[in-house]
């Protein structure tokens, strides 16, 4: 098994004529399904019609999708994989600037959509000159503005079933792809400027696959095998979905897609009852949140239930069958369907405090990985048993692990502490069109430099600590570059000096704002307050009039809803070399800004 095609033709004899791609027709519908078998002619079909309508079966060719997780979604991938084309995601967060972006970076030619507002997308950029596309595939039936817009190009449409039935009367043999063949260009949305596209080879996916899977099942009694189901909602457009997608097929088991709203999700979790849970740091908080958030005798119960089983966590006992399942556990446990086992969480750190929570509430091991696009997703991944040491784990064995000083933040290797660099099968080939991006981040040796700091425990794990730069991950998974944004901020004609901050267990920024000693007053009073400037730095009214123009402006000048701060507090003393708060070159020391201000951090956190 050395590339996707392979993988899914493994999977086809592990699964024994069982289901592969799930789906929902409706909210109070149960699941409808395709065997490998039917997955497969059905990449067949598309990939020959793509052939068909003008594509080349090699890896020069870039088929783009635009489409939420859905079986389509899976059939296009398979059909590139199978005739060695490239896929190439488009998602809905990205904004139009980044998807020209790639349309035009990528010149893509062929893409597959799944509705008519994402295909009105595309054909109104057509229209106003900013890419050329032939050829459009739409999931959906065509409306009447996506045909009247259509009037206005030159792009030929087809619907999903027409290339289908296209490929099916003009049938093609498989061109199977080799391990050094690009699969997918992966674009990372970054933290300034545009996205870049990540360049993974059909060995970098199948690499990190067996280099997970030595640490996450082989350490388990837990195998994966065909008798498993998979709920996929997490992005397909992003890496961390497709690998586990890989495992899963890899393994014959089940996908089952969820019917495309977050809102319906748990309603999708109980007719599909999934055994593998892939789940983001932002849905275990909530899901903390809720179970957490009890009537008093409730949480009484919890309480106790939670503490009994912390004692066994510690010893490293993991299991359902407590008198506490019983009267506290079972109602969070069906929640997730009542089948879950294997749950994974990456894309952002989550606390020791809520994975532990969800370890003895489920009953499961839930491992935390810790990677990025650029290593083909996990770099390391928790070993079961290791419960309390809040590492990321250990390296998969697919890549190796090395700590370099990072002088001017004083971490040294030799202190066991440093940037993580690695190297291995699974990192990545470079960043498209991008030597310059790719220089930065790959070195002449081939080490990817993750601009995270680590530290080795004495357990033999890796602990993240710090980021190189000052960039930072949101719950979401968002990295926010907090001098570009503070830089616009004190455009703010009330503003002197902004420090913004976020963290990684928490989905939304703060920020501790100096107003303009000169400029508040007369700011104020044209806003109906007056008052000493002492007076109206401690005033709730001036407070709300400053963060109202703080949005306004970082609204003006582009900035995304997740970089705009939900909480300030207005602060009188300046930022200066001699409070310690800024270096000699008037940059802000963000340490010890944060040791200054982190009491009234905290309290602006409270209740967000």
């Amino acid at each position: 098994v050395n590339t996707l095609h392979d993988t899914f033709l493994h999977g086809l004899k592990l699964s024994e004529g069982g289901p592969c791609l799930g789906w929902r027709p409706g909210p109070d519908q149960p699941y409808k399904w395709l065997t490998y078998q039917e997955v497969l002619t059905r990449s067949q079909h598309f990939g020959s019609g793509l052939l068909h309508e003008g594509a080349v079966a090699n890896p020069d060719q870039f088929i783009g999708i635009f489409s939420q997780n859905r079986v389509e979604w899976k059939i296009t991938e398979q059909a590139c994989n199978s005739f060695s084309m490239v896929v190439v995601p488009l998602y809905d967060t990205l904004g139009p600037q980044s998807i020209k972006h790639i349309m035009t970076q990528c010149n893509l030619r062929i893409v597959v959509v799944d509705n008519n507002a994402k295909a009105k997308c595309l054909l109104g950029g057509v229209k106003d000159g900013q890419y050329t596309i032939e050829t459009l595939i739409i999931m959906a039936q065509p409306n009447e503005e996506t045909n009247a817009l259509l009037k206005d190009t030159n792009v030929k449409l087809l619907t999903f079933t027409q290339v289908e039935e296209i490929g099916k009367n003009n049938l093609k043999e498989f061109v199977p792809p080799k391990p050094s063949d690009l699969h997918t260009i992966c674009y990372t949305s970054g933290t300034t400027g545009l996205p870049k596209g990540v360049m993974l080879t059909h060995g970098n996916l199948v690499a990190n696959r067996a280099g997970v899977l030595v640490i996450l099942f082989i350490f388990q009694v837990n195998y994966m095998d065909n008798n498993d189901v998979h709920i996929s909602y997490l992005p397909l457009a992003h890496v961390f979905e497709r690998i586990v997608c890989v495992q899963v097929f890899t393994a014959g088991a089940s996908v089952g897609f969820f019917q495309g709203d977050v809102k319906l999700l748990m309603g999708d979790v109980a007719a599909l009852r999934p055994t593998i849970f892939p789940m983001v740091p932002r849905l275990i908080n909530r899901m903390y949140d809720k179970v957490a958030n009890q009537s008093f005798f409730k949480k009484f119960l919890l309480e106790r239930a939670v503490k009994s089983k912390m004692e066994l966590l510690k010893r490293g006992i993991i299991t359902k069958d407590t008198i506490w399942d019983k009267l506290v556990f079972r109602r969070v446990q069906n929640m997730m369907g009542g089948r879950g086992r294997i749950f994974i969480t990456g894309a952002a750190p989550v606390s020791l405090e809520v994975l532990n929570f969800m370890r003895v509430a489920l009953g499961v091991t839930f491992t935390e990985g810790y990677g990025q696009t650029e290593a083909t997703a996990a770099i390391s991944v928790t070993i079961p048993g290791d419960y309390n040491s809040g590492s990321v784990g250990t390296p998969a064995v697919s890549n190796v692990v090395k700590l370099v000083d990072v002088p001017e933040k004083n971490y040294y290797a030799k202190d066991g502490k440093g940037e993580v660099c690695v190297k291995g099968t699974n990192v990545f080939v470079g960043y498209y069109k991008d030597e310059e991006k790719t220089k930065e981040t790959l070195d002449e040796d081939g080490w990817l430099h993750t601009g995270d700091v680590g530290m080795w425990l004495p357990n033999g794990s890796l602990k993240i600590i710090d980021r190189k730069k000052n960039i930072f991950k949101l719950a979401q998974g968002e990295y926010i570059a907090p001098e570009k944004i503070e830089s616009i901020f004190t455009q703010s004609p009330a503003v002197a000096q902004v420090f913004l901050h976020g963290e990684s267990l928490k989905a939304s920024l703060v920020a501790v704002v100096i107003p303009d000693a000169e400029a508040l007053s007369t700011w104020c009073s044209g806003k109906g307050q007056n008052g000493t400037y002492q007076e109206l730095c401690a005033n709730e009214n001036v407070k709300k009039l400053i963060l109202e123009d703080l949005l306004a402006v970082g609204r003006k000048r582009g900035l995304k809803t997740f970089e705009l701060p939900k909480k300030i507090h207005l602060s009188t003393e300046l930022f200066s070399v001699e409070n310690d708060l800024l270096t000699p070159t008037f940059k802000s020391r963000r340490p010890q800004l944060y040791q200054r201000y982190k009491t009234e951090i905290e309290e602006m956190y409270q209740g967000l």
